[in-house]
């Protein structure tokens, strides 16, 4: 498996959360805490790179959290998001066949990041989604979609395995 996941992204948006009081003293540091249990390495801040008056963001401001884990500590992060953490999503009848793009690339976004057995819904008051993106060395996706089938991802049973190209 490792010779076949280049690397594993995990995003975590804060926009919303950011505009509460207090957001950098007593919430980024929690989301952070949390992003660190899960992944196991500390979270780089992502910011604003201009302002957008509609979302009411500044340039500047901080507007995410990414980690990029490769080698035994992505796969280790991919076996424990297929074998634990899709399980305990709520209404999970597997990943739709889309989630796999042209590039091989399997994105899986869990709207509630408490799906993490290292997460305790006690201490931590901040709910957020978590968006997961498992970059294989491979950039074929039909390849892509038998290897993942292969390595045990919980696919929904009635889409195609080929995308149909657009007009």
């Amino acid at each position: 498996m490792r010779a076949f996941i280049e690397k594993v992204v995990i995003d975590a948006g804060v926009g919303r959360l950011g505009q509460q009081p207090n957001f950098e003293e007593k919430i980024l540091p929690q989301v952070m805490r949390d992003i660190a249990a899960v992944t196991g390495q500390q979270p780089q801040l992502r910011k604003a790179k201009e302002s957008i008056a509609g979302f009411k963001v500044r340039e500047g401001a901080i507007v995410g959290l990414r980690v990029t884990l490769r080698r035994e500590k992505a796969v280790d992060f991919f076996e424990r998001l297929i074998t634990i953490v899709l399980p305990r999503v709520r209404d999970f009848g597997g990943l739709e066949h889309s989630a796999i793009d042209q590039g091989g690339t399997l994105n899986v976004g869990v709207r509630d990041h408490l799906v993490f057995p290292e997460i305790s819904p006690e201490k931590s008051p901040v709910s957020f989604s978590i968006g997961v993106s498992i970059v294989p060395k491979v950039r074929n996706r039909v390849k892509s979609v038998e290897k993942f089938a292969e390595f045990g991802v919980p696919m929904k049973k009635d889409a195609p395995v080929a995308k149909k190209k657009r007009k």
